[in-house]
C-alpha cells in the first residue's frame, strides 16, 4: 500500500515537472517568434510543408465525413417529413463540433507527428548542437517557424475541410444528387442557420487546437532521447497528448463559447 502511495506520488511530480518544463519551453517559443517578422522565409516554409502537404488528407476526409452525415442525417429527418433540412443539419453539426475537432485529430496524426519527428532527428544527428555552434538559435530557426506555421495553416485547413464536407462532394452530393433533397432549401438551410458567430468560434478553435499540437510536436521533439527509440517515443507521445488535449480543450472551448453565445 505504502509502495502504491509512493509510486502514485513519484507519478504525480513527474507530470507536474514535465509540465512545468513544457509551459517554460512554450515562453522560450513565443519569445523567439519576432524573428520572423525579418525572416518570412522561415514561415513559409513551414506553411507549405505542415499545411500545403496535409491537404490531401484533409479533403478526402471532408468528403467522406460529409457524405456519411447526409446519409444518417437524411435518414433521421425524413421520419418526420423535414428531409428539406438536411443543408442545416449538416452544417451545423461540421461548423460547430465536427470540422475543428476531426481536422485537429488529423492535423495531429500527419503534421504533429512528423514535425516531432524531423526534430528528434535533427537532434539525433547532431543538427540542433551544430547550430548552436555556429551561433544559430535553434529556437528561432527551426522551432518557432513550425509552431507559428500550426496556428496559421489548421484554421485554413478547417475551413477547407468543411467546404468540402458540406458542399462540394460531400453532403451536397449525396443529399442532393442521390437523395433528392431540393438544391435551393438544401443551401437556403445553410444560409439561414450558419452565423458569423459560427464561423468566428470555428477559427477560434481551430487556432486554440494548432497552437496546441506545434507546441506538443516541438516540445516532445526538442527533449527526445538522441536515438531511433527515443525519436519513436516521441512520435507517438505527440499524437496521444495532443489528441487527449484537443478533446479536453474541445470541451472547455464549447462551454465557454456557448456561454458566450447565450
Amino acid at each position: 500500500m505504502t509502495a502504491a502511495v509512493g509510486q502514485l506520488a513519484r507519478s504525480a511530480l513527474d507530470w507536474l515537472a514535465d509540465l512545468g518544463a513544457s509551459v517554460f519551453f512554450l515562453l522560450r517559443v513565443i519569445a523567439a517568434t519576432p524573428v520572423l517578422i525579418r525572416k518570412p522565409r522561415l514561415l513559409v516554409e513551414q506553411i507549405y510543408s505542415i499545411g500545403v502537404l496535409s491537404m490531401v488528407i484533409i479533403v478526402v476526409s471532408g468528403l467522406f465525413v460529409g457524405m456519411v452525415l447526409a446519409l444518417s442525417g437524411y435518414r433521421a429527418l425524413v421520419q418526420f417529413g423535414a428531409e428539406n433540412s438536411l443543408g442545416t443539419s449538416v452544417a451545423l453539426v461540421v461548423v460547430r463540433e465536427l470540422g475543428p475537432v476531426v481536422t485537429a485529430l488529423l492535423f495531429a496524426g500527419r503534421a504533429g507527428s512528423a514535425v516531432a519527428a524531423e526534430i528528434g532527428l535533427m537532434k539525433a544527428t547532431d543538427q540542433l548542437s551544430g547550430m548552436e555552434m555556429m551561433a544559430v538559435d535553434p529556437m528561432r530557426r527551426v522551432i518557432a517557424p513550425r509552431f507559428v506555421a500550426g496556428i496559421v495553416t489548421l484554421p485554413l485547413l478547417t475551413a477547407i475541410f468543411s467546404v468540402m464536407a458540406i458542399g462540394a462532394g460531400g453532403g451536397y452530393y449525396v443529399g442532393v444528387s442521390l437523395l433528392g433533397v431540393d438544391a435551393s432549401a438544401y443551401w437556403h438551410g445553410i444560409q439561414a442557420s450558419v452565423s458569423v458567430g459560427d464561423l468566428a468560434d470555428m477559427f477560434i478553435k481551430s487556432g486554440v487546437f494548432g497552437a496546441i499540437i506545434t507546441w506538443v510536436a516541438v516540445f516532445e521533439g526538442y527533449r527526445t532521447a538522441p536515438t531511433s527509440a527515443g525519436v519513436s517515443r516521441a512520435t507517438t507521445n505527440t499524437v496521444v497528448i495532443a489528441s487527449l488535449a484537443i478533446l479536453g480543450a474541445n470541451l472547455i472551448l464549447t462551454a465557454v463559447l456557448f456561454s458566450g453565445g447565450a
